[in-house]
């Protein structure tokens, strides 16, 4: 009797919870500003999503660093699973430039990577590493 009352409740419930949902879509939709704000939404997503690979961390700093290497290959590989692979190889290929041990990551992505991505992850390397190199600062003498 006790589990023949808790399943009729709990199907009021679950009826309850998708009327409510029905309902407050409903409104949402029927919101004269619903467009509107949908579109400047989707306009703001859009513009932070153009910006590309982030700006460089201060590399003296190693938690930055770790931080943004670690950003940089998640954002890689969720633009890679979406089908966006040169934004994915940009960010990859950023992580690569400033990872301690670039050669080790380097084969992991050969592993991992398709042979056509891992191939446009090599031929970008080399300009994202001097980008890298000519933004670090110089000591006194001129030497790293």
């Amino acid at each position: 009797m006790s589990s023949k009352r808790n399943a009729i409740i709990a199907g009021v419930c679950g009826a309850a919870f998708v009327a409510y949902c029905f309902y407050f879509d409903r409104k949402r939709r029927s919101d004269p500003h619903f467009k509107e704000k949908l579109r400047q939404c989707r306009r703001k997503k859009i513009c932070s999503e153009k910006s590309g690979p982030a700006q460089l961390p201060d590399l003296t700093d190693r938690k930055a660093v770790q931080k943004y290497f670690l950003e940089e290959i998640q954002l890689g590989e969720e633009l890679l699973l979406q089908g966006e692979l040169d934004r994915g190889v940009d960010h990859l290929t950023s992580a690569i430039a400033v990872c301690s041990q670039p050669q080790q990551l380097l084969q992991v992505l050969q592993q991992t990577l398709p042979v056509p991505v891992f191939q446009k992850l090599l031929t970008k390397l080399p300009t994202i590493s001097q980008q890298i190199i000519s933004s670090r600062p110089l000591t006194e003498d001129g030497v790293e």
